[in-house]
């Protein structure tokens, strides 16, 4: 295959992505000038690919609606990343509210793919093995996941029914900042207009998602990850839950995560023990507290538990459990 031509079928790939590709944006993704580009589109309309011109400050060239794309052609790199991310999104709750859209994606692929590129990602996917269960996590819609997308990127505010987590529901007019995932869930960041505060909600949630005439300025500062780390840092749980952790950053992180809890270093009182490496203090907040012992037991490091005293009680009974467990026969 001749560069020119390669180059076109990279330019069609980029326009079938989706939206309007400007003249500068192909230029430079493909390594050639604007004239060139042009020509290339040239080619593609002289093969019946109906490209359209779009005119304007944000002009430049999309695909018409209603365009068939031809057969699927993966590289086994391509064809790899598609299915490992389609089974690790499962798997991680990060998929629309149709449980099956990602196998039948799946399938989809593998039948259009050459025979012994299939045959290769089958062995792969067949040993493939996981640590943890997959996902039970509540998935957003696919129609209000896509419709919040289009108001983040076009700064459109937006009008939905949005059901909080004791049931109630309330209409709310969004100004959508951006969508995050985190930990299996997916969420908007973004100002709730009715009081004129920032908040974040939950993208399974919410219902009956519309775009609304007129635009907003999306405020300077942190990112839309950094918005939702702090929010829920500071949301409002049942248990305020402080501990003393013997370990380093890394070792606590790998179990309580930045968003889950925070941490700071912890100066020993006079006449406390001041081991070479630091004692850190972690504070959380949880609704449960059920799910904390475990938690702390997989860290395998010396801990004391400030505070609640009703956590204690339940490290002291799982450790009662495993002690029974081991005495027996």
């Amino acid at each position: 295959m001749s560069r020119p031509t390669g180059r076109v079928l990279i330019l069609l790939e980029l326009l079938q992505s989706g939206g309007t590709r400007t003249v500068a944006e192909l230029a430079d993704r493909l390594g050639v000038d604007g004239r060139t580009v042009r020509r290339y589109v040239d080619r593609l309309i002289e093969l019946d690919v109906p490209v359209e011109s779009v005119r304007g400050r944000y002009g430049g060239y999309r695909l018409g609606p209603g365009y068939r794309l031809p057969p699927l052609m993966l590289s086994d790199d391509e064809a790899l990343a598609v299915l490992l991310g389609l089974v690790a999104g499962r798997r991680a709750g990060l998929t629309t509210s149709t449980d099956t859209a990602s196998e039948t994606a799946s399938a989809k692929i593998r039948r259009v793919l050459p025979r012994h590129v299939a045959r290769r990602l089958d062995m792969l996917l067949e040993s493939l093995a996981f640590t943890d269960r997959p996902g039970r996590f509540a998935t957003p819609d696919a129609a209000v996941l896509l419709t919040i997308a289009d108001a983040v990127r076009h700064h459109r505010p937006v009008s939905m029914r949005y059901t909080d987590g004791n049931g109630r529901q309330s209409e709310r007019v969004l100004h959508a900042y951006g969508i995050v995932a985190h930990s299996g869930r997916w969420y908007v960041t973004g100002k709730d207009a009715r009081i004129d505060e920032a908040r974040n909600f939950r993208l399974d949630r919410i219902a009956d998602a519309r775009a609304l005439p007129g635009s907003f300025e999306a405020p300077r500062g942190p990112d839309p990850a950094q918005r939702l780390l702090s929010g829920l840092a500071a949301a409002e749980y049942r248990h305020e839950v402080t501990l003393r952790i013997h370990g380093t950053v890394e070792q606590i992180r790998a179990r309580l995560p930045v968003g889950v809890a925070s941490l700071e270093e912890y100066e020993p009182e006079v006449g406390e023990d001041r081991a070479a490496e630091r004692w850190r203090r972690v504070t959380l907040w949880a609704e449960r507290l059920d799910w904390l012992p475990p938690v702390l037991a997989a860290l395998d490091r010396p801990f004391v538990v400030e505070r609640p005293a009703e956590l204690r009680d339940l490290v002291a009974a799982l450790a009662d459990r495993l002690a029974s467990y081991a005495r027996q026969d």
